[in-house]
């Protein structure tokens, strides 16, 4: 009896007050525990490591002013649902610095004071398809620094922390940092020569967009010392480059100067006089960092270039699978700098053997199919079936463009060497001294250093389009080439810490299963259609063999075919109709299972899991009933 009066006190009105008093009391203690808890796939509302060092070194407050238009029939769906995750995220950098991040929030609404700010913050307006405006975007602030994202989007959630994090990284700096350029090609612009015959030239694109965000420096190619304020040195095509160079990078490296380089087994740009040819011509010309590379345990494909049938340009007599058109299968999406940049153009790469000490740890950025393999030089500019004949894949993807980690080695440990335009003149024993005293064989900490197999893909020629738009000449981007060396840059300039920013996972998946499924085809496909031209190679040999067999002089002439070699065209046309039905059946039965597996995916989304959800539920609420009637029995 005392438990059935006990479970009528619960349930009365009285016993519901008392129960929300307990809950509230309880909310107000352990609210004074900053207790949090990520059970998301990818943990995508836990800050990156590299964020939170960020944070821990601000000396003063950082402000971030959100602009986004609430309440509005403009914004559509897709974008409140983002911009609620926006404001999530913008929370987690908020408990994370401790006090050091303010957040502002702004209703950027049609001519009100909130729009003016957002101009002024350089934050753009969108517009819809029936030409209404919105606002969604962010402006860091740090002391009289400023930097924007004027339009935040879903296509970039990937990056959201990693752009955030470099927005609080380049305002919290002093001053821009100074970026070192060393090349043998005229990538500053080039004035005139009347000696060397040189025209002037406007500098690259590349250039001109790395100036507009540091202090850009030229640093010769014959340097023996690099400066000590360059932060970032940019080595683009070191073609002829010496050895006191190459010890003049490694102790940059060494004393922790960040290298990212670029080199090249066929500099289509760089069009040398080709010296083993009596007949004159020219030449693409080669570079490397012999030295370096071999004691970082990288080997480029010197005098080879890269192949690959997936990722090849054009098609028909114009394929040409020396000049690559990456997609997003090539990139790493699980680092800050690819995985946005979406298309590059890679021409006449050269890719990596590695093989890395110890001490290093290596970070693939950009790698081949499988579907690939190492050309020789004189086939490199081949179209059509002559630059696929005899096609070898070599099964494996190998590494185009990567990021070397770890505590660098000197590659010189013998010290300074001796300069080869300085030989036969005595050595000055005092500099000798200072040198030897100078001369580090191991980086002070960890270091970075990229390493990318290709250089035309800076050039203007393949990355960018020059336009004329109202008078003016616009460089717009072909591809993500400008967008990677850019984003290099900008991530090794910055903090060290955003080098290892992760990138966010996203809260939208793709059916990876039917991409598999999708990729499984490709690969038969590919191989259906190497075993034609296998067959189409043998019927060609056999008829050539045929036709030597043939006695001269006979009357039949060269465009009849004798009885054995019309059996054998026969045969080789009943092979290509098989082979096509096959190709043509396997079509069909992909297109059936991805539209099965799409159909049962759609149906477990959409009606298995609610199902399953509402199952549990009334078995436990049946199961609850049952016990609340053996209670009332028992008293």
């Amino acid at each position: 009896m005392k438990n059935k009066n006990l479970e009528t006190l619960m349930y009365s009105a009285g016993g519901v007050l008392a129960l929300a008093l307990v809950l509230i009391a309880a909310n107000f203690i352990f609210s004074a525990f900053n207790a949090r808890i990520d059970l998301t796939h990818g943990q995508v509302y836990t800050l990156s490591e590299g964020t939170k060092s960020i944070l821990s070194k601000l000396e003063a407050p950082v402000k971030i002013r959100l602009y986004y238009t609430q309440g509005s029939a403009a914004v559509p769906p897709g974008v409140k649902t983002f911009a609620s995750r926006v404001e999530d995220l913008l929370n987690e950098y908020k408990a994370a610095s401790k006090g050091k991040v303010i957040i502002e929030k702004f209703n950027p609404e049609p001519d009100s004071d909130a729009e003016e700010s957002a101009a002024l913050d350089n934050v753009e307006g969108q517009t819809t398809n029936s030409g209404e405006k919105f606002y969604l975007g962010l402006a860091v602030s740090f002391l009289d620094q400023k930097s924007a994202i004027p339009v935040l989007t879903a296509d970039r959630e990937r990056l959201l922390e990693y752009d955030i994090t470099r927005s609080i990284s380049q305002v919290s700096q002093a001053k821009k940092p100074v970026v070192g350029v060393m090349s043998h090609l005229p990538v500053l612009g080039r004035s005139l020569d009347p000696v060397k015959k040189q025209q002037p030239t406007e500098p690259w694109v590349l250039a001109q967009e790395l100036k507009r965000i540091f202090d850009v420096r030229k640093v010769e190619l014959n340097a023996t010392k690099i400066d000590d304020d360059i932060k970032v040195l940019l080595v683009i095509h070191p073609r002829d480059i010496l050895e006191p160079t190459e010890y003049a990078l490694d102790q940059f490296v060494m004393r922790g100067g960040k290298l990212i380089t670029f080199v090249d087994s066929y500099a289509y740009f760089d069009q040398q006089p080709d010296l083993q040819n009596p007949f004159g011509g020219s030449a693409a010309g080669q570079s490397s960092l012999d030295n370096l590379f071999k004691a970082w345990g990288v080997q480029p494909s010197q005098g080879k270039v890269v192949a690959d049938l997936t990722f090849a340009s054009g098609e028909g007599p114009r394929l040409l699978p020396t000049l690559l058109a990456l997609t997003n299968d090539a990139l790493n999406l699980d680092d800050p700098v690819t995985s946005q940049v979406g298309t590059m153009l890679i021409p006449f790469g050269a890719s990596f053997t590695v093989k890395l000490p110890e001490w290093l740890k290596q970070t693939t950025l950009i790698h081949t199919s499988k579907n690939s393999m190492l050309a020789d030089l004189i086939i490199a500019t081949l179209s059509g079936e002559p630059s696929t004949r005899g096609f070898q894949p070599s099964g494996q993807e190998e590494p185009i463009a990567m990021r070397l980690t770890g505590k660098f080695k000197t590659a010189f440990p013998n010290g300074k060497p001796a300069d080869p335009f300085q030989r036969g003149k005595p050595e000055d024993p005092v500099q000798f001294e200072l040198d030897r005293k100078a001369h580090l064989r191991e980086s002070v900490a960890e270091n970075t250093v990229v390493v990318v197999g290709d250089v035309d893909m800076l050039t203007d020629g393949a990355a960018v389009e020059v336009q004329e738009i109202f008078g003016q000449r616009v460089a717009v981007p072909r591809n993500g080439n400008l967008a990677f060396a850019q984003g290099l840059v900008e991530q090794m300039a910055g903090d060290g810490a955003l080098i290892n920013l992760r990138s966010r996972a996203a809260f939208s998946r793709p059916l990876t299963v039917i991409r598999q499924m999708e990729a499984r085809a490709q690969e038969a496909s590919l191989g259906k259609i190497k075993a034609l031209e296998d067959v189409l190679s043998q019927a060609t040999e056999k008829l050539q063999a045929l036709q030597k067999g043939r006695p001269s002089g006979t009357a039949t002439g060269g465009a009849i075919l004798t009885p054995e070699q019309q059996t054998e065209m026969d045969n080789f046309r009943k092979k290509s109709v098989e082979t096509r039905k096959e190709l043509k059946e396997m079509r069909k039965n992909l297109r059936e299972e991805t539209e099965t597996l799409q159909l049962w995916t759609k149906v477990i989304n959409i009606a298995l899991v609610p199902l399953l959800v509402m199952t549990l539920g009334i078995t436990l609420a049946v199961i609850r009933r049952r016990q609340a009637h053996q209670r009332i029995r028992q008293s």
